[in-house]
């Protein structure tokens, strides 16, 4: 037996040999040649020691009944348990789910019949894709490369660094009971599929500017009708990002070809720039010469009617009256060609000039006297 040797030593029960080791029904548990004890002796002992519990020393019918009823009752008592506000009961039948109890004290069919499991459903997991942090949980360990590498809709390599923060489903916790044998690896294995679907229908450049709140969002929705189609009894609160960037190996060439897009995108906006602030220009320029072309057209035509028109009615005054006519034009003709220059008249009948009279600055101080009259 396991708990004998060869020096003789003893059991559970006490010494072996010639000292006499007892059974655990009383004295004489084995035969002197080593053999096994005998199984009704052993029963006998039994119930010996068992009629000393019963009063009057006798096993009778009545006390037997009793001694029957105590230890169901005390069974039955097994069956009680209490729920705490953060779990739920899942009550099972000979292994069977049977039903579902929330908080407080319930009762279940007590063991082996039945079998109570308190899951905790308002605690929230963290499942780590692309990476492991470090033990505090503050910062990246390592990185996971087989995990966190994606393949882009424009045939790029992404590399994907997310959490999916999930609880199990309060309304089916029966089905994160019976359905998953490995929550973790389940839900990781969906969330790195989902992502990477998602992934593989955007472009690189968007997936690491503008639409990485639209991917975790899209990643949560898949995830979730994926487990709801499982039965997995899981509800995934919230997918988040962590990082987003290409791969280290081709991260400085990815920066470079970056830079060179974003300049060949702000030369772009400086020509278009250029352009709509020329083209307009240009354009009011080729109106603003039409417009004075279409006004000197119209103002030579004016001038050249009225002048037609004049020259008519001096025409009919001149048939009228040639001499007067005659003398009218002459006058009118010198009055416009020497009324603009600057004049000095001598009369040669009279005494003469003085001869220091300063002639060539006469007209020069009356410009100035008509040009202070004018200012005051």
């Amino acid at each position: 037996m396991p708990w004998s040797n060869q020096s003789g030593g003893g059991g559970p029960w006490g010494q072996r040999g010639g000292s006499g080791g007892k059974s655990p029904w009383g004295s004489g548990g084995s035969q002197g040649n080593g053999n096994p004890p005998d199984l009704e002796d052993i029963l006998r002992r039994g119930q010996d020691r068992l009629r000393d519990f019963i009063p009057g020393g006798s096993m009778g019918g009545k006390g037997l009944i009793l001694l029957v009823l105590a230890v169901v009752a005390i069974w039955l008592l097994t069956g009680f348990y209490t729920v705490r506000p953060n779990e739920v009961g899942i009550n099972m039948v000979f292994g069977r789910y049977s039903s579902t109890s929330g908080e407080g004290l319930r009762y279940n069919y007590p063991y082996p019949i039945g079998r109570v499991i308190k899951p905790t459903v308002t605690a929230q997991q963290r499942v780590e894709v692309g990476y492991r942090s470090t033990a505090t949980g503050q910062g990246r360990a390592r990185d996971v490369i087989e995990e966190s590498l994606m393949l882009t809709g424009d045939e790029n390599i992404v590399d994907i660094d997310f959490d999916a923060v999930w609880q199990i489903n309060p309304a089916r916790p029966q089905d994160y009971v019976f359905n998953l044998q490995n929550p973790d690896g389940t839900i990781k294995s969906v969330a790195e599929s989902a992502m990477r679907e998602v992934i593989g229908r955007r472009n690189i450049q968007a997936i690491l500017t503008t639409e990485q709140a639209s991917i975790a969002g899209e990643v949560r929705q898949i995830m979730q009708e994926a487990l709801d189609a499982y039965g997995a009894g899981v509800l995934i609160n919230v997918v988040q990002l962590q990082a987003a960037r290409p791969p280290s190996e081709v991260q400085q060439a990815f920066f470079d070809v970056n830079a060179a897009q974003q300049d060949a995108v702000r030369v772009q906006n400086e020509a278009l720039a250029y352009a709509s602030r020329i083209v307009p220009e240009a354009r009011g320029e080729a109106s603003r010469i039409v417009q004075q072309a279409e006004a000197y057209r119209e103002q030579s035509v004016a001038d050249a009617t009225g002048q037609a028109a004049r020259f008519r009615q001096v025409y009919e005054e001149y048939r009228k009256a040639p001499d007067v006519s005659r003398e009218r034009i002459f006058l009118e003709t010198m009055e416009r060609v020497f009324g603009g220059v600057d004049k000095i008249i001598v009369d040669q009948k009279g005494q003469g000039v003085v001869p220091f009279l300063p002639l060539n600055q006469m007209p020069q101080q009356q410009n100035n006297a008509n040009n202070q009259g004018t200012t005051r």
